[in-house]
């Protein structure tokens, strides 16, 4: 009878596999998108030193929210936006929630 590995083995296995994948993800992104990843850095250090704020979601008022660059050439300009409607904004286009005061 063949012996089957027990399942936190499969599973820890399954689980650094998937890590590599993520980190090459990432890394290929970097390397493809250096402005963007450059604007991102610049508000995680922005954040970090207390020189810009996390805001609520400006169409929700939620908390959780992720900072959404219009334009990579102004690092420090972003919109915050929950998930949901970072997610959206992309999806349908920069034009669903109009641009209001930026930082």
């Amino acid at each position: 009878m063949p012996r089957v590995p027990c399942y936190s083995t499969i599973t820890a296995y399954q689980a650094e596999r998937n890590m590599l994948k993520t980190d090459t993800r990432q890394a290929n992104w970097r390397r493809a998108n250096p402005g963007k990843y450059e604007a991102h850095l610049a508000v995680q250090r922005a954040l970090k030193a207390g020189e810009i704020d996390r805001k609520t979601c400006e169409v929700c008022g939620v908390e959780a929210v992720d900072a959404h660059h219009d334009q990579y050439e102004e690092p420090l300009m972003v919109r915050w936006l929950c998930r949901r409607h970072h997610t959206r904004l992309h999806h349908y286009g920069e034009n669903m929630f109009p641009v209001r005061e930026c930082r």
